[in-house]
């Protein structure tokens, strides 16, 4: 393949396989040296007079930043969501915008039933009881949980990672509702899964796992009156995106005991928690690991890479979000 004249710019370390897709493309590669978010100013920075950046979801990519980067071809964010960026103003420049969706469904549906479970039967709680040291045998009361098996498992937005969750309900004999603007065929022919309103949703199931983008419509998906609409001895799942989900409300929910428990992976505020959340035993809180496997994180970077190589060669990267600036 020919060599591309491209000088890029990664904005944290990524896996190793990534950078040798933009270099062995013949790519000058500079990575960002801190093992951090980049400040602002520092983005701003960073920009300027590179053809091709690639960024985090953690990187907020205004139209700020897309000024600078008077020369960017492409920004290739490493993230299947790409909420961060600006697209408009990026399509205005005439500058790509990429994500690297598919890679990393499997590993986060998985993270959404590890924390369904841990929530569900206490483990980090358990966990936390027997390092201390307070374990002195079997007790029939001892942190008793909730069901999982047989019970109901709702799906609160049904694209790739939403159906991959649901899937793995067949293991355990769950009723799959799910909530969504379309119609899955494929979810209600595997799992027998029924379409519902977002109310009956939250009144019938047991656990209710999110899976929807961060939009306007979905900012607060999950407030006050959502969490009143659920059982009392229902669990919340958010794998998706923080700001989905009130955490305040939430906060409130779960001390007053309002829903079970919840299983975040994603914060409103990333990665400041609202006040009090650290401190209730009833969530599991891990810090956004849904796509942390060794081989789904490589997959990204080279996905990522790939999009940039694409770009500068003149071709349709595989995963761009706004092909207009192609026409």
């Amino acid at each position: 393949m020919s060599k591309v004249d491209c000088n890029a710019y990664i904005t944290r370390r990524i896996p190793q396989q990534g950078i040798d897709v933009l270099t062995d493309a013949g790519a000058r590669v500079e990575v960002s040296p801190h093992d951090r978010v980049l400040a602002h100013e520092e983005l701003l920075a960073a920009v300027r007079g590179r053809d091709a950046v690639l960024c985090l979801l953690t990187d907020p990519i205004d139209a700020e930043v897309i000024g600078a980067a008077d020369r960017c071809r492409i920004f290739a964010n490493y993230a299947v969501g790409y909420n961060n960026i600006d697209v408009a103003a990026a399509t205005a420049r005439g500058i790509a915008v990429t994500n690297t969706p598919g890679v990393l469904t499997d590993a986060t549906a998985d993270l959404a039933w590890a924390l369904l479970f841990a929530v569900a039967r206490r483990i980090v709680e358990g966990d936390r009881f027997t390092r201390a040291g307070e374990f002195h045998g079997w007790a029939p009361m001892l942190f008793l949980g909730g069901d999982i098996s047989g019970r109901t498992l709702g799906i609160v937005g049904a694209g790739r990672i939403g159906t991959a969750v649901a899937f793995r309900a067949r293991g355990f004999r769950m009723r799959v509702l799910y909530h969504d603007p379309s119609q899955n065929e494929a979810l209600e022919q595997a799992v027998g899964a029924e379409r519902v309103g977002l109310d009956t949703l939250l009144r019938e199931s047991d656990f209710v796992s999110l899976h929807v983008s961060l939009n306007e419509s979905t900012h607060h998906l999950i407030g006050p009156r959502e969490l009143a609409l659920m059982k009392p001895t229902a669990y919340l799942i958010n794998t998706s995106r923080g700001p989905v989900v009130d955490e305040v409300a939430l906060v409130g929910a779960l001390r007053q005991g309002q829903i079970a428990g919840a299983g975040l992976d994603v914060y409103e505020d990333e990665p400041q928690l609202k006040p009090g959340l650290a401190e209730l035993p009833n969530v599991v809180i891990p810090p956004h690991l849904g796509s942390a496997t060794v081989g789904t994180r490589t997959k990204m970077a080279t996905l990522a890479a790939t999009n940039v190589v694409a770009m500068m060669r003149g071709e349709t990267p595989p995963n761009i979000v706004n092909p207009e600036v192609l026409q």
